[in-house]
């Protein structure tokens, strides 16, 4: 089945003409980003050289796809933009509110019934707006787009971080936030700052134990969490040809972790096996005019360090196993190198369980090369150590797993076979342990690894790796095993070395299904009536925000000096509170609970400057604005680095959270921040983060005159009556003041 080939097969018509028309405008080769970009630039924007990495453009995306735990903002946002139909195919996937515990059909039957209430809603305002609806259990979302929505040349955006999961089949696929989703679905022009593009050239071929998992987890190491913010990642190199198309996927998904915008990779014949594999032969029909332009331009392969901003080299055919971690995605370390880390750190060397799955490796490939470790350890009479977990990436790779033996495979070692859900990867994991709190280490599959986010535990020391990693540690029961190199003992005490995996790009019988779990929208839907009873605990109408009042904000309080690392998941968590993700207000009680308190190095523990006491940072945040005051939060670097979750953005917002003043931010949060009309800004000077003192007064002056390009003056009114004033930087353009001053967006878009 082939979802809107009519819009693919426009697409590919105009695309040459419009490469073309950039080409002589810009009057250079192109690279593949840029191809795709201008070819979906919006209809009212000039064909001009955009300058990378500062110029805004405006897009117009192909489609939209939002996960449940996002989609319910979005969908509340969308409600209330005054559109009666989506302007794009827009999809909605019920992946995230799934908790991983017992097994498949257990879980699955209870997320029914304990998210009926929200699952009814993304269904209902699915209907009404003509928005296809996959059901729980159909997959997880980026599995599911690349099986269905994906196409090489296209370009989307997805309420998810991991969207970029689309460019292993040459998409331009960019996480955002669910106000973007709610503007492109509404018809506007999406916004975007023209990204920089990193070359990433791919030569030689991978063997033996490594994996296309290994390439972003080597590169992640290089360019660090934040190396690739404002960047696209463009692959290429005749080492990218030989990559399947779920391993490019693996690929690009995890870039999300060094900041990139998207990642991307040639249209090749890899590409059209997976899209023929995956019932989608007419684009391959259609697609074979204009290969050509999907890919970048010759003149540009040849001589990438005159088109690229950046070029990285990887040389597959001397690539190793990566293990990535702890705390960090991109702490990377060679196999080879990687027992000598374990006991220098003293990280707890039991292995103690395996989890394979997640957005990012959960393909038949992934499965099959896997489950190839696990029946040659089972055949030499190897015992599995570990624990072992295994969440299939949708119900069409879980059932063509189960019929070809691999997921049998797995069972007859012990291992669970949870959910075709995100589960254990976003703290939807009810780990059972006699001691929720202690030290131990796991390993997964899966692409992120901060403190608390699988199981709430933080001395949890996650470490990413491939599946077929995943699956020797896992029998090894001990993170110091290199199966490259060590042996294991089996039940006849005989020393014996696993096999290195081997499996199958794609299965040999062709992929199997009864039920994807997808239900088109209705043709009609203006009669349908979406409901949401007032003292729902899940669900909220939105109220729009207050407009600014024309005024500089004047000795507002500050709330929390983070300290360190200071993610989406210390801003917002998930796990139990994804419960909430449609409820603004019950949400906001997670407000920074995770970030540490600079000067106590506490969390979720902050000084009420009014009484002398330690608050809770929410419910500090609640007693200021009832008492008519807004505050301020003060941040280190990459503020906002990880998910795509707007709620990061959205509580501050609703708790009077003025500003977020940091020393640098992720892409996709400063972004939300703007959009929900908050103020985000940097320091000039990054030491001026020193001189935030814990009760202060913060003063933000200039507003009155707030403009492209002119820094804005902070006075920090200290306790002991001194005072300094310092210098912070912005990257509004006139649209998104206009946001500030209309107090969002959204109230913009409606002209409120």
């Amino acid at each position: 089945m082939v979802f809107d080939i009519k819009m693919i097969q426009n697409l590919y018509e105009s695309l040459p003409q419009r490469i073309l028309q950039a080409k002589e405008e810009l009057k250079r080769p192109l690279t593949l980003t840029e191809k795709i970009l201008y070819a979906h630039l919006s209809k009212d924007e000039p064909i001009k050289d955009y300058q990378r990495g500062e110029d805004y453009v405006n897009f117009a995306p192909d489609r939209v796809a939002m996960q449940d735990a996002t989609a319910q903002m979005a969908l509340l946002q969308l409600m209330n933009s005054g559109r009666e139909r989506v302007a794009v195919p827009s999809t909605v996937h019920c992946d995230h509110l799934i908790q991983a515990y017992k097994s498949a059909k257990e879980d699955l039957n209870t997320a029914e019934i304990t998210n009926k209430e929200v699952y009814d809603f993304l269904s209902v305002v699915s209907n009404k707006f003509g928005i296809g609806f996959w059901k729980p259990g159909a997959g997880i979302i980026h599995q599911v787009v690349l099986e269905n929505y994906a196409f090489p040349g296209g370009m989307m955006i997805g309420t998810d971080s991991h969207t970029p999961n689309a460019g292993g089949l040459g998409m331009i696929a960019i996480g955002v936030g669910g106000a973007d989703a709610v503007d492109v679905m509404a018809g506007m022009p999406w916004e975007l700052k023209m990204p920089k593009i990193i070359g990433v050239k791919l030569t030689g071929k991978l063997s033996g134990w490594a994996s296309a998992k290994d390439v972003i987890l080597k590169l992640a190491g290089i360019l660090t969490v934040k190396g690739g913010t404002n960047a696209v990642i463009e692959y290429f190199g005749e080492g990218a040809y030989s990559l399947s198309a779920t391993g490019k996927a693996t690929i690009c998904n995890m870039g999300a972790e060094v900041g990139a915008t998207t990642s991307i990779f040639p249209y090749d014949e890899k590409s059209a096996e997976y899209l023929v594999a995956t019932d989608r032969k007419e684009i391959v029909d259609v697609i074979n005019s204009v290969k050509d332009h999907l890919k970048a331009d010759a003149e540009v392969e040849n001589n990438p360090e005159k088109y690229y901003d950046r070029v990285i080299e990887i040389n597959l055919s001397q690539l190793e196993p990566y293990i990535n971690g702890p705390f960090t995605p991109d702490a990377a370390h060679p196999i080879s190198e990687f027992a000598k880390v374990v006991k220098e750190k003293g990280y707890p060397q039991a292995m103690e369980v395996g989890l394979i799955g997640s957005c990012t490796n959960s393909s038949y490939e992934d499965m099959s090369r896997a489950a190839s470790i696990v029946k040659d350890a089972r055949s030499k009479e190897v015992s599995v150590k570990a624990q072992f977990i295994i969440n299939p990436g949708s119900e069409q790779v879980r059932f063509t797993a189960e019929r070809d033996g691999i997921l049998t495979e797995f069972e007859e070692v012990g291992a669970t076979i949870m959910a075709n859900a995100c589960g254990p990867c976003i703290g939807q994991w009810k780990r059972e342990t006699e001691n929720p709190e202690r030290p131990n280490s796991i390993v997964t599959s899966f692409n992120r690894n901060f403190a608390k986010r699988n199981d709430g535990n933080p001395n949890t020391h996650a470490f990413v790796a491939s599946p077929e990693l995943v699956a020797a540690l896992t029998i090894a029961g001990d993170l110091c095993f290199n199966p490259m190199t060590d042996t294991l003992t089996n039940a006849k005490g005989e020393k014996v070395k696993l096999k290195e995996p081997v499996g199958l790009e794609l299965p040999q019988k062709g992929f199997g299904v009864e039920d994807l779990g997808y239900i088109e929208p209705v043709s009609e839907g203006n009669n349908i009536e979406v409901n949401i009873a007032p003292d729902s605990q899940r669900l909220q109408i939105l109220q729009p925000f207050a407009v600014w009042d024309g005024k500089d904000i004047i000795e507002q309080p500050l709330l929390i000096k983070a300290k360190g690392k200071c993610t989406t998941d210390h801003i917002s968590m998930a796990g139990p509170w994804l419960r909430f993700r449609g409820h603004l207000d019950n949400i906001s009680d997670n407000m920074l609970i995770g970030a540490v308190n600079a000067f106590n190095d506490k969390t979720n523990s902050v000084k009420n400057p009014l009484t002398g006491e330690f608050e809770a940072v929410p419910q500090l945040a609640r007693n200021f604005k009832a008492k008519g005051l807004g505050s301020i939060v003060v941040a280190e670097e990459n503020y906002g680095e990880g998910s795509s979750r707007e709620h990061a953005a959205m509580e501050p917002r609703f708790l009077n959270v003025k500003a977020i003043i940091v020393k640098s931010f992720a892409r996709i949060h400063e972004t939300n921040l703007k959009k929900q009309g908050m103020l985000a800004l940097t320091f000039v000077n990054k030491e001026d983060y020193d001189k935030v003192q814990e009760e202060d007064k913060i003063s933000i002056l200039g507003l009155t005159e707030f403009q492209p390009g002119k820094n804005l003056k902070v006075k920090l009114s200290h306790k002991d009556g001194t005072a300094d004033t310092i210098e912070v930087a912005h990257t509004y353009n006139q649209l998104q003041i206009e946001w500030f001053k209309a107090g969002s967006a959204l109230n913009y878009m409606k002209g409120e």
